[in-house]
C-alpha cells in the first residue's frame, strides 16, 4: 500500500514538474513572439504596407498554423512559429495605422494595448494562483468561436456595422475565456507541447487586441 502511494505521489510530482516546464517555455516563447510580432507590425506600419485582405490573411494564417502544428515536435517548429506570428504582425500594422489616423487614435491604440495586457495578465494570474481547472469551458468556447467567425464574415461581406460591433464584443469575452482555458490546460497537463500552447495564447491575445481596437474606435467616433 505504501509503495503504491509513493508511486502515485512520484507520478503526480513528475506531472507537476512537466507542466511547470511547459508553462515556463510557453511564456518565454510567447514573450519573444509578441515582441517579434510587434516589430513586424511596426515595420508594415512605417512602410505603409497595405493590408493583404481577409482572404489572404485567412489563407496565410491557416496555412502557417497547420504547418506549425505539423512541425511542433521538430527543430523547424520555432522558425514556423515566428513565421506565423510575424505574418500576423504584418497584418496588424495596417489595422493599427487605420486607428492611429483617427482623431484621438494614439489614445485608442494605447488603451487597447493596455487593456489587452491587463486582461491577459489578470486572467493568467488568476488561473496560476487558484489552480482552477477550466477544461469544462472547451466545448462552449469552440461553439462560440464558430458562431463568432461566421458572424464576422457575414458582417464583412454584408457590411453590417452593428453586427461587426457585436461580434467584436463577443470576441473580447471569447478570447478572455480562451486565455483562462488555455492557461488552465497547460497547468493541468492537457497541453504538453509549448509550441502549440504559445500559438494558442498568441492567437487569443491578437484577437483580443484587435477586438478592443474596434470597440474603442467605435466609442471614439469611428464611422
Amino acid at each position: 500500500m505504501q509503495t503504491s502511494m509513493n508511486s502515485t505521489a512520484a507520478r503526480s510530482q513528475s506531472s507537476a514538474l512537466e507542466s511547470n516546464k511547459v508553462l515556463r517555455n510557453t511564456y518565454a516563447l510567447l514573450s519573444l513572439t509578441l515582441l517579434f510580432s510587434a516589430m513586424t507590425a511596426a515595420g508594415s506600419l512605417l512602410l505603409q504596407l497595405p493590408h493583404p485582405g481577409i482572404i489572404i490573411s485567412l489563407v496565410g494564417f491557416i496555412g502557417l498554423y497547420f504547418l506549425t502544428a505539423k512541425l511542433r515536435n521538430s527543430i523547424w517548429a520555432l522558425p514556423s512559429v515566428f513565421a506565423l506570428t510575424g505574418f500576423m504582425g504584418y497584418t496588424l500594422g495596417p489595422i493599427v495605422g487605420h486607428y492611429l489616423a483617427m482623431p484621438g487614435g494614439t489614445s485608442i491604440v494605447m488603451n487597447a494595448f493596455a487593456m489587452t495586457g491587463i486582461i491577459f495578465l489578470s486572467l493568467s494570474a488568476y488561473v496560476l494562483t487558484t489552480k482552477k481547472n477550466f477544461s469544462f469551458m472547451g466545448g462552449f468556447l469552440m461553439v462560440g468561436l464558430i458562431l463568432g467567425v461566421v458572424g464576422s464574415l457575414a458582417a464583412i461581406f454584408f457590411q453590417i456595422p452593428a453586427l461587426s460591433l457585436a461580434i467584436s464584443a463577443m470576441f473580447v469575452v471569447l478570447m478572455s475565456g480562451f486565455i483562462l482555458y488555455e492557461t488552465s490546460n497547460i497547468l493541468h497537463g492537457g497541453e504538453t507541447n509549448y509550441i502549440m500552447a504559445t500559438v494558442s495564447l498568441y492567437v487569443s491575445i491578437y484577437n483580443l487586441f484587435t477586438s478592443l481596437l474596434h470597440l474603442l474606435g467605435f466609442l471614439g467616433g469611428e464611422d
